[in-house]
């Protein structure tokens, strides 16, 4: 089954040039374009996307308030959204993945790197590549220091899954996890499958923002 995609950028030419590009690919399609949130919102709900390419500085409604609409919209498995920027540390990104988001891609980047991450978001993954994507949550996160909701969350985790949101945080695959922790590798995806059930988190990205707004990661 293709993946249906709804593109999100208040510039006609870049929605364009997107969804031609996206529509070229034989596993995906567009289902739908939106020049702001709000029109992006409303889309969501008469479009049924898989994922969401959305801009985060647009008119009426930035992408930020759009994303923690949509991640939020209905129960069970609502689309994943994917944050277009153009600058690599950006907050407004930031607060898009506080908000729900599973990743970011770069304007400025190749295709090809847009197309990859609409299909590892589709299968339900986070974009923690590139490595740029924990440098911003690792920025910004510091910047506002620990946070006391995810303070008290943490004290609901065992120590192994302490231990492994720290290395979630390090950016390490499911793979890495269970080489570092001597476990199999279904058993490393169960730690970091009940870290995720505890703490609300919808995926990885959620995990490595938790992990540094809680100050699991310290500063140095």
């Amino acid at each position: 089954m293709s993946i249906r995609v709804l593109v999100v950028d208040d510039q006609e030419l870049l929605r364009s040039a997107f969804r031609a590009v996206i529509d070229a690919e034989d596993d995906m399609e567009v289902v739908g374009a939106a020049a702001d949130g709000a029109e992006a919102v409303g889309l969501v709900a008469t479009t049924s996307p898989d994922v969401v390419v959305m801009d985060v500085r647009m008119p009426v409604m930035d992408g930020i308030e759009a994303t923690r609409r949509i991640t939020s919209s209905r129960p069970g498995q609502p689309p994943r959204v994917l944050v277009l920027t153009t600058f690599d540390l950006d907050e407004y990104v930031f607060e898009a993945m506080r908000a729900g988001a599973s990743g970011f891609v770069l304007k400025s980047r190749p295709l090809e790197e847009l197309l990859n991450g609409i299909r590892v978001v589709a299968a339900g993954e986070a974009l923690l590549a590139p490595s740029v994507t924990r440098r911003l949550i690792a920025y910004f996160g510091r910047q506002r220091g620990p946070s006391p909701k995810y303070r008290s969350d943490l004290d609901q985790l065992t120590e192994r899954e302490r231990e492994v949101l720290l290395l979630v945080a390090q950016g390490l695959s499911n793979a890495e996890l269970a080489q570092v922790l001597n476990v199999s590798v279904p058993t490393a995806k169960t730690h970091v499958s009940r870290a995720l059930s505890k703490l609300g988190a919808r995926d990885r990205v959620q995990l490595v923002v938790i992990a540094y707004e809680s100050g699991l990661v310290g500063t140095g």
